[in-house]
């Protein structure tokens, strides 16, 4: 039984990883996407909400981090707070990256996204207190990651050159999108977490499942790091 669980496992992580390779080195969103942007004029509330839904929604590397962040939440108010840091964090350098013009390399910054899905497996094995004897404040690590998210959304806006016509309000639209995604996300994610919570296996495989979280994270981390390199 454990070994076809594991096998399981591997082939999930596998496919994972596949998709991850696939949506990480396009580093935008895909063609029809794409030309709705660059043909843009104007207010386009509705199709930017949608275009901001469907990016959280299929973000791997948003959905990963907010997997970590939510594992070993038990209270509906703590995945509530937690996840309204990671919010406020990503809205704020999502309006100021694109608003300020701020360009980040888009490989880097996605390569420090991979590391915040690090650093939450990392966190949830207990890691800080075990190798370093301290424990970090998740509350801040989870603001602070949350920007780092949204200088990560903020690039594949400024990919397109958008008219600042109606660009403020496209954005808003385009953050209220993301949080719709993320909402929807997070649905499926805590009632698959909670029903897994009544089955004896979680306590038994809640090691090797952020293990597993980690060694997303790093596969995310050297996928970028190489198309940085190789750009």
């Amino acid at each position: 039984m454990l070994n076809n669980i594991l096998n399981l496992s591997k082939l999930v992580f596998a496919i994972l990883l596949i998709s991850l390779s696939i949506d990480v080195f396009a580093h935008g969103v895909d063609d029809d996407t794409r030309v709705f942007l660059e043909q843009n004029v104007g207010v386009q509330f509705f199709p930017f909400m949608y275009i901001g839904a469907k990016h959280m929604f299929t973000g791997y590397d948003h959905i990963l981090f907010l997997v970590g962040v939510i594992f070993f939440l038990y209270r509906s108010r703590d995945v509530l707070l937690y996840v309204s840091m990671f919010t406020i964090g990503h809205s704020i350098t999502l309006f100021w990256g694109v608003l300020g013009d701020i360009h980040i390399n888009p490989y880097l910054i996605d390569a420090i996204i991979g590391f915040s899905v690090v650093y939450k497996g990392f966190d949830n094995l207990d890691g800080f207190n075990r190798v370093f004897g301290k424990q970090p404040s998740t509350k801040v690590a989870v603001l602070i990651f949350g920007l780092f998210h949204g200088f990560g959304l903020a690039t594949k806006i400024q990919e397109f050159g958008l008219a600042s016509q109606g660009l403020v309000t496209n954005l808003i639209a385009f953050n209220i999108g993301v949080e719709l995604g993320q909402f929807m996300a997070l649905i499926f994610i805590v009632i698959a977490i909670n029903f897994w919570r009544n089955l004896s296996s979680f306590q038994r495989f809640s090691s090797i499942t952020n293990t597993m979280l980690m060694s997303a994270g790093l596969m995310l981390m050297g996928l970028q790091m190489t198309g940085y390199y190789l750009m």
